[in-house]
């Protein structure tokens, strides 16, 4: 049992909060500003990975799980949006997608498995009670690294003229390589992926 609110929890919260706002804000092609709120995002999530690395009570079973999905949420929400203008894939957005709601779906398959009884909704959707710690592979790290970089060049691309650069169809295909590759790598080595807390 542990207190969710802890800065980095916050700081993923606060990432969550601001993907509508991206995704809005590129329908409406308003790039500049955009690519402002994203460095910003990026701030929260440099932050909250830092600040629970080097202060023990600030890091949470809960921080393992909400650092990556306000990751995903994020980067789902900012395909999606770019994809509408017309700067991303759609197939790029979809295969991302897709990987992403399988792992969301593991994520909520390993809460149910790990929670003691009873298995109430109260408790299972309660914060406080921690059951396990998820440890992403390195491939998916990078993966997310690869997503991120594209986000933000094609964010830049209209606002620096560089939209059919070849550079950035090049970073379409890494992106995919990289995505396809961390799906592999989660199905692989799933179990290590995740270290159950003993409850005492």
């Amino acid at each position: 049992y542990e207190n969710p609110w802890t800065i980095p929890n916050i700081l993923s919260m606060a990432r969550m909060g601001l993907a509508p706002v991206l995704g809005y804000l590129i329908v409406e092609e308003n790039f500049n500003v955009a690519l402002g709120v994203f460095v910003l995002a990026g701030v929260t999530d440099l932050l909250d990975g830092f600040i629970a690395r080097n202060w023990a009570n600030q890091k949470s079973a809960l921080g393992s799980a909400l650092d990556p999905l306000a990751d995903k949420i994020l980067i789902s929400v900012l395909y999606v949006s770019l994809t509408c203008a017309n700067l991303i894939p759609v197939s790029l957005t979809s295969m991302i997608i897709l990987r992403d709601v399988a792992l969301i779906a593991a994520v909520f398959y390993v809460r149910y498995k790990t929670l003691s009884p009873p298995r109430t909704l109260s408790r299972y959707f309660n914060p406080c009670y921690a059951t396990a710690q998820l440890k992403p592979t390195f491939i998916s790290k990078m993966n997310t690294a690869v997503q991120l970089i594209l986000v933000a060049a094609s964010l830049a691309a209209p606002v620096f003229n560089y939209v059919d650069s070849v550079y950035l169809q090049t970073l379409w295909c890494i992106t995919a390589f990289t995505t396809v590759t961390s799906a592999y790598s989660y199905y692989h080595y799933g179990r290590k992926t995740v270290q159950v807390i003993n409850n005492k």
